[in-house]
């Protein structure tokens, strides 16, 4: 019974990460600042998990705090890109174009983990290309599809990133801590743009930004941390590549967003080279 709870919790929470997408066409707001909301409410939602479970703020060594800060930093151009490719095309666009991070990870964790590389990772990158390029259609910059894809690709390349990063660097160090000090110096990374990117106090999007912080964010991060416990990680990995679906399924009925057959042929493909990667990684 606990090993089904878990994996609800791992479910549950996925289903939250891929419905936070929508966020970016309900949110009245530049990317950078639901970004920037996002954070700040997520991190008062982590402050009082630790403080409720009396986990420690300190960190061992002083140089983490700019370890800390490098992910903030990358944790923060990932969300922002990921939220302005959804405003810049559709949900189904940016959500499939970020689900694209393993296959960047297979290029990426050789360089910064010193990993050996394998030449067949070549034929899963050009595989996952032909899925990109059925959904791009055109290669124009005043095509939004386009943007948005080039976009959802920087988000797909920070989180791979982020992800190695979190491996490498915090290894030692509770998740939650992890997820607190990143919204907390991502939102530090943020602050400076209320000055160039105007900002007007609106009740609803505020609400729904408290929403996108602490449900969509804080709880879920909490949700699959806990579902963690007895579901591997193996099968957590493949779970998370769900997440697009989740989310371009609710675009279709809470946005009218339907993908044309040729960007479901694209999607599938980018799919299934996501869940072939991250199983033959794992």
């Amino acid at each position: 019974m606990s090993g089904n709870r878990h994996l609800l919790f791992i479910h549950f929470a996925v289903v939250l990460f891929g419905l936070s997408g929508l966020f970016a066409k309900f949110i009245a707001y530049p990317a950078v600042l639901i970004v920037l909301g996002r954070v700040f409410f997520a991190a008062i939602f982590l402050f009082f998990i630790m403080k409720s479970i009396k986990l420690s703020f300190s960190l061992t060594y002083k140089k983490d705090f700019i370890l800390f800060f490098l992910l903030g930093l990358v944790l923060a151009i990932h969300w922002s890109s990921f939220f302005y490719s959804i405003q810049v095309s559709t949900v189904a666009i940016g959500l499939i174009t970020f689900a694209t991070f393993p296959v960047f990870s297979v290029f990426l964790e050789p360089i910064l983990l010193k990993e050996r590389f394998h030449r067949k990772n070549l034929m899963f990158a050009l595989i996952t290309s032909i899925g990109v390029l059925l959904i791009v259609q055109e290669f124009n910059f005043k095509n939004h599809l386009f943007i948005g894809v080039i976009w959802g690709l920087l988000s797909a390349v920070t989180f791979s990133i982020l992800s190695i990063l979190n491996r490498k660097l915090v290894r030692g160090y509770s998740s939650i801590i992890v997820g607190f000090y990143q919204n907390c110096f991502a939102f530090i990374v943020l602050v400076p743009f209320l000055l160039f990117v105007p900002f007007h106090y609106e009740g609803k999007n505020i609400f729904l930004l408290i929403i996108l912080g602490v449900i969509f964010t804080g709880v879920s991060h909490v949700l699959f941390i806990e579902g963690l416990k007895s579901v591997n990680v193996q099968t957590a990995s493949i779970i998370a590549v769900l997440e697009p679906v989740y989310g371009i399924i609710a675009a279709i009925f809470f946005l009218a967003e339907i993908p044309t057959v040729q960007e479901v042929f694209g999607i599938v493909i980018i799919l299934s080279m996501a869940i072939y990667v991250t199983i033959k990684n794992k």
